[in-house]
Formats: C-alpha cells, structure tokens, sequence
C-alpha cells in the first residue's frame, strides 16, 4: 500500500497516513524510513522486507546527515542524525516516536 506525505512518497503492508502499519501500529509508531538500497521510504523493516524483493542495506555512520527518517505525524523529513538524538521526539511537532525503535537501529543504521 503506499501513501504519501509533504509529497514523500512511503510504503508498506496496510500503512495507514500516520506511516503506521500492520507490523507496527501503536500511537507512537509514526515514522518511516528511507532505506539505502532502494532510497524508498518503508514503514518498517518487514514492510521492506515483504514489498521490496531484495535484502535491505543498512545506512554508515559517515551518512548521518541523509535525510531518511519521516515523521508519520507532522511529515517533516529528518536527517539520521538528527533522528537518532531527538530523544524519541519530533522536533518540528513534539509528537511522540516509539522508544522501542532503538531495539532495531542496526537493522537500518551502522551502530
């Protein structure tokens, strides 16, 4: 399924306007993420991994500043950087990120 937010376009298996999916769907699950082997923004990984049809690839630590993280609420785009020290918040609408994403950072970002 595919939506699209401040024109970015993202995707994943029954994604809702909040970038929210059938994997993961609670108030807080709002971001998706640009992933580098397809310069695609997913909903989460298994979005990627079911709708791509290939392996996904993980961002390095030199591409930080890649905007590649978009905010399900307010569709603002953040840089990796960015995202990874925003303390689980958007800083454009304080909207609230789901902290348990840290648990899957190496599946989209060198650590």
């Amino acid at each position: 399924m595919k939506h699209s937010k401040n024109n970015i376009l993202y995707l994943g298996v029954g994604v809702n306007e909040r970038t929210q999916c059938a994997h993961y769907h609670s108030e807080r699950d709002i971001i998706a993420i640009k992933h580098k082997c397809c310069d695609t923004f997913y909903a989460c990984i298994s979005c990627h991994n079911e709708l791509a049809g290939h392996a996904p690839a993980v961002w390095g630590k030199d591409e930080r500043q890649t905007p590649a993280v978009l905010c399900g609420n307010c569709g603002i785009t953040l840089s990796i950087a960015d995202y990874l020290a925003c303390n689980n918040t958007c800083p454009a609408c304080q909207a609230a990120f789901n902290p348990g994403c840290a648990n899957h950072y190496p599946l989209y970002f060198e650590v």
